[in-house]
């Protein structure tokens, strides 16, 4: 999978003989585990068809600056957003010339424009054109403005001449692709996380809940997938987006998201249950909606819910790590080690749900993690900067070994 896994590329794809490589280098991307668009100028679309690159890429192909589709019709501006990094190949001369001078009249210079990912260049064109001073004064001016010239290399061209000015090979502007992105510590891992509430039905329109938001098990799923990670995230009711990429599984009940995490996590790299399951659940659902008497006082049987987090933790094919969260409101510490023993967890996280600052639905968390090694403090911070800290413990932990040690619970 490597460095690219997970990654979101744009391919630019302009007016030249070149264009035709295209197709090959967005299969290759999309093999390397790439999430790709294309953005093609309206020369590029008299060499190659949109639509061998939407099959490629397995999304539409963006051709017109102003998109009716796209969220206030300003679709490059949601391009730009969207990108890891930009690599316009084959880029001409002419496309060379018009990013040196700032211009923004199609989708693709405007697009480069606004983008504050990485800018890849890989030039193809006539040897001639490749020599002129002109084109070389431009590749020296985008380079000084941070762009990343890719090839060209030298060989036969399409016009009868030889020597530079060859769109570099595919394979090759992957691999300078993929080098250019630091290491994924989770590339090539499969993390499996539960997040949100569940809920347990007393009739068709009651249930059973609790406050949780889903926002710090969402928050991990976007840092799994950062770091490279295969990442499936079996969520309760929430009001939130999955980050792209991830695998969502969704459920409501803990009998239904027990049944998900067992066979989602069997054999997996990390578990994480950050989910609020409800601990107790009603004895039996009534099939009707239960009507309001005259009595004060109303009697609902509870029975208990499956311990999740621990039943994985004892699974056949246990996950190399299994982290668990302690929603507490005293003596933290105490309970999350408490926890860290009778469940057969690697860490626990946990923290004081009783604070207004970090409770349920708040943006952020101060979190402390709690291992057999001992207890590490996270201080408050965005719940995505938390999710990273807890992301990069358990790379660490992964790296040291992979291993299950010898746990005695209760």
């Amino acid at each position: 999978m490597g460095h690219l896994f997970n990654r979101n590329i744009i391919i630019g794809v302009t007016g030249g003989i070149a264009a035709y490589k295209s197709a090959e280098l967005v299969r290759l991307l999309r093999k390397s585990g790439a999430s790709v668009r294309v953005i093609m100028t309206r020369g590029a679309q008299e060499f190659i068809t949109p639509l061998t690159l939407q099959a490629l890429s397995g999304m539409p192909v963006h051709t017109e600056l102003l998109d009716e589709e796209a969220e206030l019709g300003m679709g490059h501006i949601e391009l730009a957003r969207w990108a890891d990094a930009l690599l316009i190949a084959p880029a001409t001369a002419d496309v060379i010339a018009r990013l040196c001078h700032g211009r923004a009249d199609d989708l693709l210079t405007t697009t480069a424009l606004a983008t504050p990912a990485p800018r890849f260049i890989a030039p193809a064109m006539n040897q001639q054109m490749w020599a002129d001073a002109a084109t070389a004064d431009n590749i020296q001016l985008l380079q000084h403005r941070g762009f990343t010239i890719v090839g060209p290399e030298a060989g036969d061209q399409a016009c009868g001449d030889i020597g530079p000015g060859r769109l570099l090979d595919p394979e090759a502007i992957v691999e300078t692709l993929s080098g250019s992105f630091a290491q994924q510590k989770l590339a090539g891992r499969r993390v499996v996380i539960t997040a949100g509430p569940t809920r347990e039905p007393i009739d068709p329109v009651r249930f059973l809940s609790n406050h949780s938001s889903g926002k710090m098990g969402y928050a991990l799923a976007r840092a799994a997938m950062e770091q490279g990670a295969e990442t499936v995230l079996i969520s309760g009711p929430v009001q939130l987006t999955p980050p792209d990429g991830v695998v969502l599984i969704k459920v409501e009940t803990a009998q239904e998201m027990l049944a998900a995490a067992e066979q989602q996590a069997a054999g997996a790299d990390v578990f994480i249950g950050a989910a609020a399951v409800a601990d107790y659940r009603p004895v039996a659902c009534a099939d009707q909606k239960l009507k309001k008497t005259d009595t004060t006082d109303w009697q609902l049987p509870l029975t208990q819910n499956p311990d999740i987090i621990a039943s994985v933790a004892r699974l056949g094919q246990r996950p190399k790590m299994v982290i668990g969260f302690a929603a507490e409101t005293e003596r933290v510490a105490e309970h999350a080690r408490s926890k860290l023993t009778r469940k057969a967890l690697d860490l626990v996280i946990a923290n004081d749900v009783s604070r207004p600052d970090i409770g349920f639905n708040s943006d952020h968390n101060a979190v402390l993690l709690v291992d057999v090694e001992g207890d590490t403090a996270l201080p408050m911070a965005s719940k995505h900067v938390v999710a990273q800290h807890i992301v990069a413990a358990a790379a660490e932990w992964l790296a040291k070994g992979d291993r299950v040690p010898d746990r005695v619970s209760s």
